[in-house]
């Protein structure tokens, strides 16, 4: 399985980097391959490495403009030129996608793939990794859309909020 990685390019605290560690792992040993954006640093590089570690393949789908920090020696790696070329590759390579902890690009991504699984515009498993309760208020806000009638479906038919990898990965089919 294609597995379609969301994160962050930064360095983050061992909380978050134990935990992508311990998931990326899970992706190689169990035969899937990572698709992400492509980066060498941060949060992004700690999921790349421990796919590969454990055997898995990397295809990278970098942008123009960070194609100065992109992984050397991924199995695969795509430059767009833009960030909407590089999110719909990221989809259209990808057989589920797992949003990790992020910032604003991370949650732009996240809410995209979001809107266009609401839309019927793909039918791609989607979890969100809940390490160390990062996304408590987003998945507090998505019960209170659809608790409020603005999802026209139930939230569990768009999104799975995880605990950790494993779940992650078992709630994805993987």
């Amino acid at each position: 399985m294609n597995i379609c990685v969301f994160c962050s390019a930064a360095d983050l605290d061992a909380v978050y980097t134990d935990a992508a560690r311990d998931f990326a792992e899970l992706i190689g040993k169990r035969g899937h391959s990572l698709v992400w954006g492509g980066s060498d640093s941060g949060l992004m590089k700690v999921v790349a490495d421990g796919v590969q570690d454990a055997g898995g393949k990397l295809i990278g789908i970098s942008v123009e403009f960070l194609r100065d920090v992109a992984r050397p020696n991924a199995d695969e790696m795509i430059v767009t030129p833009d960030l909407a070329a590089r999110k719909a590759l990221l989809l259209s390579r990808a057989d589920a996608v797992v949003v990790m902890v992020g910032g604003t690009g991370t949650l732009d991504e996240a809410t995209e793939i979001l809107e266009l699984r609401k839309h019927g515009m793909h039918t791609k498993p989607v979890a969100i990794l809940n390490t160390a309760g990062f996304y408590d208020g987003l998945q507090q806000q998505m019960e209170r859309m659809e608790a409020e009638n603005f999802l026209p479906l139930p939230l569990t038919k768009l999104v799975h909020f995880a605990t950790d990898g494993a779940e992650a990965l078992d709630l994805l089919g993987a």
